[in-house]
């Protein structure tokens, strides 16, 4: 198995990936090509004091770099050299087994679509991450930030790609799948989410989803649904307020409760690995980055801020895709799911 990565996608790069990919070379024993430019990967590696590449890892030159101001839709044809459509290019041309990069998320989104190309029957890729809830299992957002203006069959689709992959790779039985809205009765919402929900509904009749009806952020963390379904610019803000609010709770624990005093110090001493393992699994470096649904081959979004302990675990999480192999499982389910709808 061999891993591409993106070595100058990211606020951290080129240091982050190149740094993360050499710990996960190590830590995990995989193959990795970082595609980027060589000089400053190379210059990267003598500022670490890191003389050769380990076994298994190679460089493959790329002079340019996607920049996140460009227009997505032009990155293909104007940026050609640049370190993510070379990598994609390498990806659909069988020279590895999925892609990792930080880089702009619309950008990453085309080339995927365009070069990678997208499951039969896929109408849009979504964003699909997988975070823990109170109820002790992890809660599917189906999009959370690829799709940023949507339709009523791009959430129906979502609902269906989401729902295959809390079962395949989540191995929920039956997925609740819910859809994101501001209230839980039916007739709450914009234009969108009422016909999303007939859309969604219909499914759930047709036996091709387990749809439980609307759901409220505040209930997505307590596991109210396995699934969310939500445009992409409405799940990218319910995520990063997910994520706002446990690092504003792991700060207020730390230096306005545990540091009181003598004793809530010493309090917090005893219970220090509790609390940093709770705030580990919703941190975004532990969780390494996000898969496009619907993608041919895994291509694997990481957070733009990712430092070289998040670009690690994006290696780890890119094996267990290409391993669950839940792309080619996708395009079989959705040949079965047409077939049903159309009975």
């Amino acid at each position: 198995m061999k891993i591409i990565l993106d070595a100058m996608g990211g606020d951290h790069a080129p240091e982050a990936p190149v740094l993360g990919a050499i710990d996960a070379a190590k830590t995990f024993g995989t193959q990795i090509t970082l595609v980027g430019r060589g000089e400053e990967i190379l210059s990267v590696m003598r500022k670490a004091g890191i003389d050769n590449l380990p076994e298994g890892m190679e460089i493959a030159n790329a002079d340019d770099v996607v920049d996140m101001h460009d227009d997505p839709g032009s990155v293909i044809h104007k940026r050609k050299n640049s370190s993510m459509v070379v990598g994609l290019k390498m990806l659909a041309d069988g020279q590895g087994d999925a892609f990792i990069s930080a880089g702009s998320t619309g950008a990453l989104l085309t080339g995927a679509t365009l070069i990678v190309k997208r499951v039969k029957g896929i109408r849009r890729a979504a964003m699909g991450p997988a975070f823990p809830n109170k109820a002790g299992g992890k809660t599917v957002i189906c999009d959370c930030g690829a799709n940023a203006e949507c339709t009523p069959e791009f959430l129906l689709q979502f609902g269906l790609v989401g729902s295959l992959f809390a079962k395949k790779n989540l191995g929920v039985e039956s997925p609740k799948v819910g859809l994101l809205n501001i209230g839980t009765e039916d007739s709450k919402g914009t234009p969108l989410q009422k016909e999303a929900y007939a859309k969604l509904q219909k499914a759930h009749e047709q036996g091709l989803l387990n749809f439980v009806g609307n759901v409220e952020a505040r209930d997505v963390p307590l596991g109210a649904v396995d699934v969310v379904v939500c445009d992409g610019f409405s799940g990218n803000v319910l995520l990063k307020s997910i994520e706002g609010t446990a690092m504003y709770m792991g700060s207020l624990m730390k230096h306005k409760i545990f540091k009181r005093s003598i004793f809530s110090k010493m309090g917090y001493l005893l219970c220090k690995q509790g609390v940093d393992e709770v705030m580990s699994l919703l941190d975004y470096r532990t969780i390494g980055g996000t898969q496009f649904l619907g993608i041919k081959k895994p291509v694997i979004k990481a957070h733009g801020s990712s430092d070289a302990l998040a670009f690690r675990n994006a290696v780890r999480q890119a094996e267990e895709a290409t391993k669950a192999d839940f792309c080619a499982e996708l395009e079989q389910a959705l040949s079965t799911i047409k077939e049903t709808a159309n009975d």
